[in-house]
């Protein structure tokens, strides 16, 4: 069975995407551990209500050393780093050690609105202010830049011409509630292959 940490940073619903794939049987995993880079926050309720090992490694305590304290809490541990709305920036060991096993969901089509300072309604105030057509969300490998990993996933939505940030943002949050359970099936059942930039789904 894939053993996993899901890392959070606000209400977890995607946590609780990947809680509801496993109670439904549609996906082989165990939750070993969930982190928050911050305390008292929904996610750690959802972890607890459901009797889910949690860690609160707060990004202002920990700073530059967070990435290090998040690795001692999962080397040996999990197979699979899952970022559901994680904002803290990973980097040094843990990107090595767990290379090509870490992924992150990011609400928008990557390689657009995305990077620096591109998180939760920003990006969607971003694609709202463009114009865009078509939004949608992205689960893609972890590397050490910001959403630069290669991309896994994709699940698109029409934006239409009356949305707010906050109604498209609800319906990107759809695909990501069936985005991200369905990558760590893919990963369990040994189907992604990454060839470089690309990623096959065998």
């Amino acid at each position: 069975m894939l053993k996993i940490a899901v890392l959070i940073s606000g209400g977890g619903s995607n946590l609780q995407s990947i809680i509801d794939s496993i109670k439904k049987d549609s996906l082989d995993c165990s939750i070993e551990i969930v982190i928050a880079d911050r305390p008292n926050i929904y996610g750690l309720e959802r972890a607890a209500q459901n009797n889910i090992k949690a860690e609160v490694v707060d990004r202002k305590q920990y700073g530059r050393e967070l990435s290090e304290k998040i690795y001692s809490l999962v080397r040996d541990k999990v197979d699979l780093i899952v970022l559901a709305g994680f904002l803290s920036i990973l980097n040094g060991d843990i990107l090595k050690a767990f290379k090509n096993r870490i992924i992150n969901i990011h609400p928008s089509l990557i390689p657009s609105f995305c990077g620096k300072g591109m998180y939760g309604i920003k990006v969607h105030e971003s694609a709202i202010e463009y114009g865009v057509k078509f939004s949608g969300c992205t689960v893609h490998f972890v590397d050490d830049g910001t959403d630069t990993g290669a991309i896994i996933c994709q699940k698109m939505v029409p934006v239409y011409a009356d949305d707010t940030a906050e109604t498209l943002q609800n319906r990107v949050l759809v695909e990501e509630h069936k985005a991200l359970p369905e990558v760590i099936k893919l990963f369990s059942e040994g189907k992604i292959k990454k060839i470089g930039r690309k990623v096959i789904i065998e």
